[in-house]
């Protein structure tokens, strides 16, 4: 059964494990710590000193696609890697990131499905030292409190456009906040995902990346 709120998340999942800037703004991209404020002189050199900044990160979020439909649920997410997006109330699907792949659980179906990463452009994770001018630049925001960043790979166009957008704000790592990110895919499909109540630093269990599958002796995530 493909239910609509499935046909909405699998989009946006395979642009979110394309998209190297924003898996690794929302993952974390360096396994080492970064000075709390930015010392980074243009905006994307500010974004990595973000990225480098946040080990742990919790938020509300609100998934939106093109006809307007929207999704809630908890974002959860511990470098290196590990994501969790746990839906609202009545979906049965759960997304897990372990820095590899993404993975989505349909509990309804008792199916797992997996979209690989570490050949991707996300590779970006596990070389923190690749330049993002290779995958994004700053677009204009026409609001000085907030950053914009686009990016794209040319030469994967199938994997459509992201828009990640940071508020500045001084109490924030780096002086940014994570907001949230649009995804527009190759064929003009449109999800929003907005962030609210964040959390950066906090304490996070591994369990909370853990998950039970619900194939037939399935192994555990």
């Amino acid at each position: 059964m493909n239910y609509p709120e499935k046909r909405m998340i699998r989009p946006f999942l395979f642009a979110l494990a394309a998209a190297p800037l924003a898996t690794a703004a929302l993952i974390g991209a360096n396994p080492l710590a970064a000075p709390a404020v930015a010392q980074a002189t243009d905006p994307l050199g500010q974004v990595s000193a973000h990225l480098k900044s946040v080990n742990t990160m919790t938020a509300s979020f609100a998934q939106t696609d093109r006809n307007g439909k929207t999704l809630t649920g908890t974002l959860t997410l511990k470098r290196p890697g590990r994501i969790r997006f746990q839906y609202q109330k009545g979906v049965p699907l759960l997304v897990v990131g372990d820095g590899k792949a993404l993975t989505m659980i349909d509990y309804q179906v008792k199916q797992v499905s997996r979209w690989p990463i570490g050949d991707s452009p996300l590779s970006v994770l596990l070389n923190p030292s690749k330049d993002l001018s290779r995958f994004a630049k700053v677009v204009p925001s026409g609001d000085p409190k907030l950053l914009t960043v686009q990016a794209r790979d040319p030469k994967r166009p199938e994997f459509g456009t992201i828009t990640i957008v940071f508020s500045r704000s001084a109490a924030a790592p780096a002086g940014l906040m994570l907001r949230g990110w649009t995804v527009i895919d190759a064929q003009n499909n449109r999800s929003t995902i907005q962030l609210s109540n964040q959390a950066f630093n906090v304490a996070v269990s591994d369990k909370a990346f853990q998950w039970n599958d619900p194939r037939p002796r399935g192994p555990r995530g």
